[in-house]
């Protein structure tokens, strides 16, 4: 869930990569960091957001035409410091520095085998195996050491890299998590979103693809594959549509805003509601509250407004904490909903606290009626391939009914759109999601994870990189 941007060709690289960062913070609030450098690469990361990390000061300590950068996702364990990226080492081949947006499933088991054989670690974060994995490679060139090293990990992964004055942008053979190429002028930019080339104005050229790794030198843009044998099947993250993606991307070559919307409108013909007014519960359910009032034929209004001076709540890792930040984040607005029978339309279900605190919020502003509906699927599992959601025992849809929802929940009646309308509303045909990973709403995960299969029987690290 972390966001990666990187940049090749520019003299103010370091610069077009702090701009960048901040087109990505949405993807994570923990740490930020860049390395830039030519031959010689320098690094700064401090934990906080974007504009805490960096001012002239630090950016102008970081020389060059390359540079990638990195902003973590926060969760619960390893927010500290040495977890925060890019990392960047220095090895019998050179220098090398990586930044990771995914989570590797077999990461502790070659932590094990790596430590004995004589590795040191540095970090708790899965992304150090993959350099010391490259360490071990008998290879000079840094990129056959990356691909030899990739070839031995297992989950998902999207790596932007600096080594030898490259950049090197690589996804995993099921593409995961998102990674997109653009240029810039004379140069070469890579990015978790589409929405990071906006601000800085570069032009959109194509997305990595699944099990591609791409390098950007002097000689311009070329092209490896990771894997041998046959093309894995895709497998990317539907989640990044439904929630984490930022509605002004573009994710696996989709509007991300136009695909919410049309998850709404699917939403309101499965699960219509009574109602006077459609609010969203901002920001990530605002496109799919439009597509649910314009096919339901209800007044759409912000009935909920959000203070952008607070991070998304259902990251922080106590229920306390997480309560807190509900009732900093958003505000009821009493005239848009005193008296009214209130269809609130929300992204997802997670845990369950955050939908209560919102009902009783509603309710105590006047709500006569407050009627949830959910423009996805009931999450039932978790997630071991970079989205942070609990345990299957902390997923309120894995335990409980749907009665039984509603009544924790508070609300007068509980909706969710349907598998198939969700994959539908992202361009799929047919329910099997072909193209798409939704092992959090089905159970069914591409990619095993481990000895134990079942993700809860599994003591999986998870650091969340």
């Amino acid at each position: 869930m972390c966001g990666v941007f990187g940049i090749h060709g520019h003299d103010e690289a370091a610069n077009i990569a702090y701009l960048g960062l901040h087109a990505l913070q949405h993807r994570g609030q923990e740490s930020a960091g860049v390395v830039a450098g030519d031959r010689t690469l320098r690094r700064h990361v401090a934990m906080g957001l974007v504009s805490d990390v960096f001012d002239q000061k630090s950016l102008g300590r970081l020389p060059g035409a390359a540079a990638i950068g990195h902003v973590r996702y926060s969760t619960a364990g390893s927010s500290e410091l040495r977890n925060a990226q890019p990392f960047l080492f220095d090895y019998a081949g050179g220098s090398v520095a990586i930044a990771h947006n995914g989570n590797l499933v077999n990461a502790d088991e070659l932590r094990t085998r790596l430590e004995a054989s004589g590795s040191i670690f540095q970090t708790t974060s899965d992304t150090e195996v993959i350099v010391h994995l490259m360490a071990k490679v008998p290879e000079f060139d840094p990129v056959q050491r990356l691909i030899a090293a990739l070839r031995q990990v297992q989950g998902a992964y999207s790596l932007v890299g600096l080594a030898d004055d490259k950049l090197i942008g690589v996804r995993d053979p099921h593409g995961f998590r998102p990674l997109v190429i653009g240029r810039l002028k004379d140069g070469y930019v890579l990015s978790s979103e589409t929405s990071a080339f906006d601000l800085i104005e570069a032009e959109y050229i194509r997305d990595v693809e699944p099990g591609e790794l791409v390098v950007v030198d002097g000689a311009g843009l070329r092209s490896h594959r990771v894997a041998t044998g046959e093309a894995a099947p895709p497998h990317f993250c539907v989640f990044e549509h439904v929630y984490f993606a930022r509605p002004d991307s573009l994710v696996n070559g989709k509007s991300v805003y136009r695909a919410r919307e049309r998850m709404g409108m699917r939403l309101a013909d499965e699960q219509p509601a009574p109602g006077d007014v459609v609010i969203p519960v901002p920001d990530s359910g605002v496109p799919s509250a439009i597509g649910y009032a314009k096919q339901a034929g209800i007044p759409f209004e912000m009935g909920l407004i959000r203070s952008h001076y607070v991070g998304r709540t259902f990251i922080e890792p106590q229920d306390s904490i997480r309560h807190f930040g509900v009732r900093l984040k958003l505000s009821p607005v009493r005239s848009v909903v005193d008296g009214k029978r209130v269809v609130v339309v929300d992204d997802s279900l997670v845990r369950g606290t955050t939908s209560r605190k919102i009902v009783k919020m509603l309710r105590a502003a006047g709500a006569r009626e407050v009627h949830l509906r959910i423009s996805a699927p009931p999450t039932t599992n978790p997630c071991y391939y970079g989205i942070d959601t609990p345990t299957r025992s902390e997923l309120v849809a894995a335990s409980h009914t749907l009665e039984e929802i509603v009544r924790y929940v508070t609300c007068d009646s509980l909706g969710y759109l349907s598998h198939d309308g969700m994959m539908a509303a992202v361009g799929v045909a047919g329910d099997v999601g072909l193209g798409y990973c939704s092992a959090c709403f089905t159970g069914a995960y591409p990619v095993p994870l481990g000895k134990g299969g079942d993700g809860d029987l599994v003591r999986l690290r998870r650091s969340r990189v």
